[in-house]
Formats: C-alpha cells, structure tokens, sequence
C-alpha cells in the first residue's frame, strides 16, 4: 500500500496518461495576421518566446498572449490566434495540413516578426485519456511561470535534433512540462475538475487517500473523515469541485489502474481485482465490463474498441 500522506495524485495521472511529444515548430507573425484551426482533438501547447498576439480557444474567454506565457489546451478545441490589426483569419484543418519543417511565418514575410512562438502537440498513450483529460480545464494559460518557457525550448531544441535517445529525452521533458503545467494552474485556481479538487485542502486530502489505497473498500462516510467534513458537506462539496461524486470519481480511478495494469503485464485476473479494491474477480469482471463495454479478458487480449 502507499503512503497516502505522500501520494502525488498529480503525478500518478501524468504518468497513466502516458504522454509522447510528436510535433513541435517555430511559429511567428507579423502586421495583419490570423489564424484559425480546426478542431484537433490531441492535447497541444505553445509558448510566447517574445512580443505578443491574441488567442480565441472555443468555448473560452479571448486572452492576449505576452512573452514568457504558456497555454495548455488538454484536448485542442478550434482556436483563433491573431494578432492586433483587423484581418480575416486564415482556416487551417491540422489533420490534413502537411507538418512544416521550417518555422511558419503568418503575415507579412519580411522584416521582424510582432510575435515568436514555439507550439507543438503530443499525444497521449493511456486507454483511458479521454476519462481523465475530461478532469482537467479546456484551456490552461499560465503567464510569468520562466520554468515553464525554458521547458518548451528545451522540447523545441530536442525535437529539432536527431541524436540517440531522442523520443526518450522528449517524453521526459513532456511528462515535466506537463507536471509544471498543471501545478501552476492548480495553484491559481480553475473551473470544476480534478485540478480545483487537488487546490482544496480537503477535497485533495481525500483524493490522496483515494490514490493512496485504492484497495479499501472507501465510503463516502470515511472519504468524508479523511477530509474533516461531515458525509452531506464532504459529498457536495467535491461534487462541486471536481464536477462527478466522490464514488464515481473512485470508479473512474480502479478502472484506470486496472486497463493500465491489464495492458502492461501478465497478472491473474484475481490479483487485478485485488489491487483495484474488488473482493473477487467476479465482481470486478463485472464491473469492469459495465463500466469499459467489455470484459477484462477481451481488453487484456488487445481486442480494444
């Protein structure tokens, strides 16, 4: 069992994600430029090298961009991103633009760029990317954080390079600069999620206990004492922090650790259950199968839809 006073429920997420960086280039503008892309669905970031512009996320507030921030986009909704002169946006489908190999320049071609930007996407390798990318914001902007700009060149100086353990350095600085990330913006606060519920002291202090010792049979009643609350406050309030109730939330966890340790290893069917909190293979195999569509067998066998 882990110590559930030091279990990093962050970092446990990170590493179930499985992130490896795939694309990153050099972006610039100049005088009268936008862009808009389409929706791509793959989490994509980029970060301001110098000067500035605007970016319009899908269902988010426009924000302007300045030299030294970062933005997070979990999921990568269409976005516009322009800069400060009236101008019709250019449309882009990053699913069927070819990938450059030289930095892009928006705008006038000549003389220096307004805005630098390095951006990038990667994908996620977890089965169950989709259950916790939908735990985090659509949109994370982090502004003043230098940690974060040094990583994203250090990804962009990698991933122009072709030298011997490349995708393993790559996937190291992506698993930190994703860890970097998220930290920064749980500490400023965000919409319901898993992040809001790791800012609140209590609501994180049940998620570590969640994480910690996913084998106990929890009930809200104990999730509640282990965040000092009574069981109707503790209920509503991660409700409303993390956005699903607090045994949905730890379903959703056991099923992750399992469909992980399913994919990865030859392990008894028994011993799976076990260490996801189930009483026997039986009742896990159902719950399983209710809650992934198909039975653990199957998923381990590698007949996933």
């Amino acid at each position: 069992m882990a110590d559930t006073l030091t279990t990093d429920p962050l970092a446990q997420v990170i590493e179930l994600l499985q992130p490896r960086t795939v694309f990153s280039k050099g972006i610039s503008g100049a005088g009268a430029w936008g862009v808009r892309y389409s929706e791509f669905g793959q989490p994509g970031f980029c970060a301001v090298l110098e000067g500035r512009c605007r970016l319009a996320v899908d269902g988010e507030a426009q924000v302007v961009l300045e030299q030294g921030d970062f933005v997070l986009l979990p999921a990568t909704p269409a976005f516009t991103m322009c800069g400060f002169e009236p101008v019709t946006p250019r449309r882009i489908d990053p699913k069927t633009a070819p990938a450059p190999t030289e930095e892009v320049r928006h705008g006038r071609q000549d003389g220096p760029a307004d805005v630098r930007l390095l951006g990038g996407y990667f994908v996620f390798g977890s089965p169950d990317a989709a259950l916790l990318v939908s735990l985090l914001p659509a949109m994370i902007h982090i502004s003043g954080v230098e940690r974060l700009s040094t990583l994203v060149r250090l990804v962009g100086e990698e991933a122009s390079r072709d030298n011997a353990g490349r995708e393993l350095v790559l996937g190291r600085l992506v698993e930190i600069l994703l860890i970097e990330a998220l930290r920064a913006s749980r500490a400023k606060g965000s919409a319901p999620g898993f992040l809001s519920g790791l800012a609140d002291a209590r609501i994180s202090a049940a998620i570590r206990r969640m994480h910690g010792d996913p084998q106990r049979p929890w009930t809200v009643a104990d999730l509640a004492g282990a965040a000092g609350l009574s069981r109707s406050a503790f209920f509503d309030r991660f409700t409303r922090t993390v956005g699903i109730r607090p045994m949905e939330y730890l379903q959703a966890w056991r099923m992750a650790l399992a469909k992980n340790l399913l994919a990865g290893k030859d392990i008894a069917l028994d011993e799976v259950a076990r260490q996801v909190g189930y009483g026997s293979a039986s009742t896990f195999s159902t719950a399983f199968s209710r809650h992934v569509g198909q039975s653990p067998g199957r998923y381990a066998r590698g007949d996933r839809e």
